[in-house]
């Protein structure tokens, strides 16, 4: 033989993977609601504008259907769909639609997934992950949603934090409120990343809109429900300390290895 292999020598090391910090949070936030009794529930990322936006309340003139705002999909084909009516996903909200034409109340489900929307600078990417909530039956109110939020945000952040829920405006949701935590890194002092308020955004929430559920022939006066949704990176940035989001998609091992 030309050649030989000495199998005295040792082999070369591969390190093993890991898994991303945004699919470690992302799992964590899946397990704390499944813990809760919450289904999970997934759909297609390239969506008809119908479920993207109309069955939601938003009207053809809503600042979410900007050219700026969305990915309109050219489907290059000539016929009942045309190139406006196909988007990729700006929310997993679609899913909560889909759900609820296909079942009844009650239930409660979640929808991670990736969505699209035009932005790119140091707290937004043009991909990024949500994690959309839906809870619908008879007399759901909203402290049944404050109850279940708390109990999220104090298993993934710790007991004990702060948490407001402010007034805030969704069309799909009516009334609606944001949610707020104690700046985890100030202690609710004032900071530069709280700019000075002692409270951080990370997510928002409400009672669905009865539009909503007419669009899915449910009755409005039978029915109520509450449906949130909050975006996985940021969450990842707040719990790490983490103050540019790009930092996720560089492919940094010596970023990714902290994790």
């Amino acid at each position: 033989l030309e050649e030989s292999i000495d199998i005295t020598l040792p082999g070369r090391y591969i390190p093993p993977g890991k898994s991303h910090p945004v699919s470690q949070v992302l799992q964590e936030i899946i397990e704390i609601f499944r813990s809760m009794g919450f289904g999970v529930e997934e759909g297609p990322e390239v969506e008809l504008d119908y479920y993207n936006f109309e069955a939601l309340n938003i009207p053809k003139e809503h600042p979410a259907r900007d050219m700026q705002d969305t990915f309109y999909i050219n489907t290059g084909e000539q016929g009942a769909v045309v190139e406006s009516d196909v988007v990729l996903r700006t929310h997993t909200s679609p899913v909560q639609i889909r759900v609820m034409e296909r079942r009844k109340p009650p239930f409660r489900i979640i929808a991670p997934g990736k969505v699209y929307r035009c932005d790119a600078d140091v707290s937004h990417t043009p991909m990024f992950h949500q994690v959309e909530g839906l809870m619908v039956g008879k007399d759901v109110r909203f402290s049944d949603l404050k109850g279940v939020l708390e109990v999220f945000i104090h298993k993934l952040f710790g007991p004990g934090t702060p948490v407001r829920f402010r007034p805030s405006y969704f069309p799909f949701t009516e009334p609606s409120a944001e949610v707020d935590i104690g700046c985890i890194l100030c202690g609710g002092e004032g900071c530069r990343v709280c700019k000075g308020t002692g409270w951080l955004e990370v997510l928002g929430s409400g009672m669905v809109h009865p539009r909503v559920f007419e669009a899915v022939n449910y009755d409005p006066e039978e029915i109520t429900g509450f449906a949130f949704g909050m975006g996985v990176e940021r969450l990842t940035m707040l719990k790490y300390g983490i103050d540019d989001i790009r930092l996720f998609f560089e492919n940094d091992i010596r970023f990714l290895n902290q994790f």
